[in-house]
């Protein structure tokens, strides 16, 4: 999923409630890797929240004060990191040391246990004979398809480089080993799902993350703001390729977002990219209610942004692989196939060139298909299966013999 894009305390708690009940005294168990904002995962976890309020909910690190009413509500339990002396600015330094702190998670007596995992969680220790469904955002993502770029970062300290190549090898490993304890993933995108295949050997239903669908919505205002951004500021999401394409082709680009590349950014923006850091979500809005299009250089596990922008009658031009590639088209705007800074100017200027075409009622559909009350049915649901309450599932591995799994 996307990365947070609104870095820093949240000034407002969107919550919508739940209106399914569920049977009264299930004890249940979240698990979610770490708790220090609101991002797509923790929206993902209000539901489960507002749906199990008296289930304990386990987690590496807790900041308090930078979630939705609904989780801070709960009763969480951290892990011994909690206790690090700045732990909430460095924790992705100790991602050595994360599986053997996930391992101190006890979830007692239950009789249900649901992770939302990117990297730890789904490895929390159940009870035999208890249900473990894992909401997966990705295998974890260091020790398998980000594993060349973040050695790649190491490059000129060669040392440094192999011993952080059998550090992800171990990793990879053990995640792969963690996978077992799950009896059925769901994923949050075909893309997801195929990765969970390739890493674990498994299969997944594929349940879409939430749009509020109810907050971002079109006005009539005209489309005159110029492109724009909205993404963290970290390299993965090439968001210099946008400021190059509009800096190149003169044209006014507007970023919102924080993170360590932007000094770096800033400095090769050409005097039409306006930096406006951290915003509100009502800010984002009116942003995406006049902008031109926006523009989606990274390749991501879902992208949220995208259908944000769409449900508010948004153009989005975005790099066409990963999961956005499943939500936008030339329908809505315009994907291009290559991750490079020629192939977005390329992109701009032949959509441009057509007329700008774009279906605002199309992008509408396909935001409102993912709104938060659909996806609360769909997983909501998707737990009574798993837990007795409807009709069976199918069984949780692929085809059959665990040694069908991938090679290390």
């Amino acid at each position: 999923m996307d990365a947070s894009i609104r870095t820093g305390t949240p000034s407002r708690h969107r919550t919508i409630s739940a209106t399914t009940a569920r049977p009264a005294g299930l004890r249940v168990a979240l698990v979610h890797d770490w708790l220090t904002g609101m991002r797509g995962g923790e929206k993902c976890l209000d539901v489960l929240c507002q749906a199990f309020p008296d289930a304990t909910l386990h987690t590496l690190i807790h900041r308090r004060g930078a979630l939705s009413p609904a989780i801070e509500r709960m009763a969480i339990r951290t892990s011994p990191l909690q206790r690090v002396p700045g732990v909430h600015r460095h924790y992705r330094k100790l991602l050595p040391i994360m599986p053997a702190a996930a391992r101190t998670w006890r979830v007692g007596e239950v009789d249900l246990v649901v992770s939302l995992s990117h990297c730890v969680a789904k490895a929390v220790r159940v009870p035999e004979g208890v249900p473990h469904v894992c909401y997966c955002f990705t295998p974890m993502r260091y020790a398998w398809d980000g594993r060349d770029a973040y050695l790649e970062s190491w490059r000129e300290k060669p040392l440094k480089r192999a011993v952080a190549g059998v550090l992800l090898n171990r990793l990879r490993g053990w995640d792969r080993r963690a996978s077992d304890g799950v009896t059925q993933f769901v994923s949050i995108s075909e893309t997801i799902r195929d990765r969970i295949s390739r890493c674990y050997d498994r299969d997944s239903r594929v349940i879409p993350p939430p749009v509020d669908a109810d907050f971002y919505t079109p006005t009539d205002v005209p489309r005159d703001g110029g492109y724009l951004v909205v993404s963290a500021l970290v390299p993965y999401k090439r968001i210099e390729q946008a400021i190059a394409a509009c800096t190149r082709l003169g044209r006014p680009l507007t970023v919102i977002g924080e993170g360590p590349e932007r000094a770096r950014l800033a400095s090769q923006a050409g005097p039409l990219v306006t930096f406006l850091g951290w915003q509100s979500d009502e800010v984002i809005r009116d942003h995406y209610r006049t902008a031109r299009a926006l523009l989606f250089p990274g390749e991501e596990d879902f992208g949220i942004v995208p259908i944000e922008a769409m449900a508010t009658g948004c153009p989005v031009i975005a790099l066409g692989r990963g999961g956005v590639a499943e939500n936008v088209d030339d329908r809505v705007g315009r994907t291009y196939a290559d991750p490079l800074t020629e192939s977005l100017t390329t992109a701009i200027e032949e959509w441009e060139a057509s007329g700008r075409p774009n279906d605002p009622a199309e992008g509408r559909r396909r935001a409102e298909a993912l709104a938060l009350p659909i996806f609360r049915s769909r997983l909501l649901g998707f737990i009574d299966e798993v837990t007795g309450r409807t009709r069976a599932i199918p069984a949780p591995h692929l085809a059959g013999e665990r040694s069908r799994r991938p090679a290390g």
